[in-house]
C-alpha cells in the first residue's frame, strides 16, 4: 500500500473511530453513580430553617458485585442538626407497580409541592410552591424510584448487552424480587449516608404499601435493619384476601361517600355530615350486607328486597340497578351509573373528579378524569423541579409510569410479613391513611385490612387509621394536605421510643 493511500486509510479509520466514540458518548443513558447537591430554605410548621437536597443515582449490584441497574433518588436533610442519630429518616415509595416516586414527593411530604388549586385541580402556569406542612421539620426524607421509574434504569453489562426480559423479571419485576433488591439498595444508601443509628420509617402509597409492608420484614430479617414505623397510604390488600361477599360489600361505604359528595342521595341522607353518614353505612355493611351476600341465591325474598332498598339509598343508585347486579355492583359500573342522568362520569382514583363520555350509555367511563387532571400538573412540575431547582440534568426521560410488566404477583405474603415484623419488633407501629373518595383502593377495604392484619388483637394499640375527604392521593385537597402531614408528623414523633425504653414486651 502506498504512503498516500495509507494516510487516507488512516484518516478514514480515525474519522470512523471518532464518530463511533461520539455516538457512544452521546447515547441517552443515566449516570450509574452520581449526585448533585443544592441548598434551600423553608418555613414549615411555622419554623424557618435551611435544608440540603442530594439528587442522584446509586447502583443495584448483583451477587458478583456488578452494577445491573441504577436507582434515582432525592434525599432531603435539614441543616444544623446536632445529632443525626436521633433524627428520623423517612423512606418514601409510590406504587403502580411501575409508578415513579413523584406523587408523594411533589404533593404530600416534600418541602415543595404542585401549584394546584385548593381542591387539587391543575392551574397554569405549571410549577411548584412551598409546602408549609411538610414533615421535613421532624424527619429527613428520601424518595426512591424503583427500576424503570423516574430516571432509574436497568444497565447494560460490560459487553453492552442488556439482561433478558425473563432475567429482568426475575430480578426486579415481582412482589418478592422488588422487595429483595430494594432492601439491598437501602442498606447501601444507609451506609453511604451514615444513617444506621437513626430511627427509620417506611411510607408507601397504593402498590407502595405492598412494597413497604414486605420491606419492613425483609430489612429486619435480611439486612438486620429495624424500623420504627410503617405508613400505608391508600393501601392495596397486601396479600390479605378480600374475596366473595367481603369484596362486594366493602364497596358500599365508598359508594355512599361518593354519592354524598355529588349530592346524589335522598334529602335525609344528604343532610347528614359525612362523619355522621359513613359510620351508619359501615354498620349496615358489616351487620347486614355481608350476611345477606353470603346467603347468595338462597336469601329470602323479603330480606333481599329490604337490603336492595337500603343499598340503593346509600349508593345513590336505583333499586332496579342494584337488583340487576344481584347486590354486587362492580365499581366500573358505579363510575358510569351514578351520574348517568347528568351526562357525567366520576373518577376511579378520586371520585370527586368528573368526566364526559362520547355516549351516556355503556358500562364504564371512556377515560379516568382524575388521572388526566393529575398528569396536567405532575409531569411538567417534576421535570422542571429536578432540572431547574435541584440542578439534576439528564436527557433520559423521566418515567412517571415505567415498563415493569408482566409483574409477578405470586406469593404475596406482605401483610403477614408486616404482622411478623411487628411481632418481632416491639418498637414498630403502623398507620393507614385513606381517602373516602378513592374507588381503586377504597377506604373501607383499608379498614378491613387493618382489622385483619393482627387477628390476635395483641398489637392493635400499635395500629391506627386516618381518613380524609379526598381520594387516592389523600393530600391533593389543601385541607387534607395539612391534616395528613400533621397526622404523619404525630405518628413519627409518637413512634419514637422514650429515652432508655428497651425493645421488649
Amino acid at each position: 500500500m502506498k504512503l498516500a493511500h495509507l494516510t487516507r486509510f488512516t484518516l478514514a479509520l480515525a474519522v470512523i473511530l471518532l464518530s463511533n466514540t461520539a455516538q457512544a458518548n452521546n447515547q441517552r443513558k443515566i449516570d450509574v453513580d452520581s449526585s448533585v447537591v443544592t441548598q434551600h430554605k423553608a418555613k414549615i410548621n411555622g419554623e424557618r430553617f435551611n435544608y440540603t437536597v442530594k439528587t442522584g443515582t446509586q447502583p443495584v449490584w448483583d451477587d458478583k458485585g456488578d452494577a445491573i441497574a441504577t436507582l434515582q433518588y432525592t434525599y432531603y436533610t435539614r441543616d444544623k442538626v446536632d445529632d443525626r442519630t436521633t433524627r428520623p429518616l423517612l423512606i418514601s415509595f409510590n406504587g403502580g407497580p411501575g409508578s415513579a416516586s413523584v406523587w408523594m414527593h411533589l404533593a404530600y411530604t416534600g418541602p415543595r409541592v404542585l401549584k394546584i388549586d385548593d381542591e387539587g385541580y391543575p392551574v397554569q402556569p405549571y410549577g411548584v410552591k412551598d409546602n408549609p406542612y411538610s414533615v421535613l421539620d421532624v424527619a429527613d426524607i428520601v424518595y426512591v424510584n424503583p427500576v424503570n421509574t423516574g430516571y432509574s434504569r436497568v444497565l447494560e453489562n460490560s459487553k453492552g448487552e442488556m439482561l433478558s426480559k425473563a432475567k429482568q423479571k426475575e430480578l426486579f419485576f415481582g412482589v418478592n424480587a422488588d422487595i429483595k433488591y430494594l432492601a439491598e439498595w437501602l442498606n447501601t444508601f444507609v451506609n453511604r449516608n451514615e444513617r444506621w443509628r437513626s430511627p427509620k420509617y417506611l411510607i408507601g402509597e397504593s402498590y407502595g404499601t405492598t412494597r413497604v409492608s414486605g420491606l419492613a420484614h425483609e430489612l429486619q430479617n435480611s439486612q438486620w435493619m429495624y424500623i420504627n414505623g410503617v405508613v400505608l397510604v391508600s393501601p392495596t390488600d397486601i396479600g390479605i384476601k378480600r374475596d366473595g361477599p367481603i369484596k362486594a360489600a366493602n364497596r358500599l361505604p365508598y359508594f355512599a361517600a361518593t354519592a354524598w359528595y355529588h349530592k346524589a342521595l335522598n334529602d335525609t341522607l344528604q343532610a347528614k355530615d359525612l362523619d355522621e353518614l359513613l359510620p351508619e353505612v359501615e354498620q349496615f355493611t358489616i351487620n347486614e350486607l355481608i350476611p345477606a351476600l353470603a346467603k347468595g341465591g338462597f336469601i329470602k325474598a323479603e330480606e333481599k328486597r329490604r337490603i336492595i332498598k337500603k343499598m340503593a339509598e346509600y349508593a345513590g343508585l336505583s333499586e332496579q340497578f342494584i337488583e340487576q347486579n344481584n347486590l354486587d355492583v362492580p365499581t366500573q359500573f358505579f363510575w358510569k351509573e351514578l351520574l348517568r342522568k347528568r351526562g357525567q362520569t366520576v373518577g376511579r382514583l378520586d371520585s370527586r373528579y368528573l368526566g364526559i363520555d362520547k355516549r351516556d350509555a355503556g358500562e364504564s367511563p371512556d377515560y379516568w378524569a382524575e388521572l388526566t387532571s393529575w398528569l396536567h400538573s405532575f409531569t411538567p412540575a417534576i421535570n422542571y423541579y429536578l432540572r431547574e431547582e435541584l440542578n439534576y440534568k439528564t436527557d433520559v426521560k423521566y418515567n412517571l409510569f415505567g415498563n415493569v410488566h408482566p409483574w409477578d404477583r405470586s406469593k404475596n405474603n406482605t401483610g403477614e410479613n408486616l404482622r411478623l415484623a411487628m411481632a418481632q419488633n416491639p418498637y414498630l407501629k403502623v398507620m393507614i391513611q385513606a381517602g373516602y373518595y378513592d374507588g381503586a383502593t377504597n377506604y373501607f377495604d383499608a379498614k378491613y385490612t387493618l382489622w385483619q392484619l393482627d387477628p390476635s388483637g395483641k398489637m392493635k394499640n400499635r395500629l391506627s387509621f386516618k381518613g380524609y375527604r379526598s381520594g387516592h392521593m389523600t393530600y391533593l385537597r389543601h385541607d387534607d394536605l395539612k391534616s395528613s402531614n400533621n397526622d404523619l408528623r404525630d405518628f413519627i414523633i409518637n413512634a419514637l421510643p422514650a429515652k432508655g425504653q428497651a425493645a421488649k414486651y
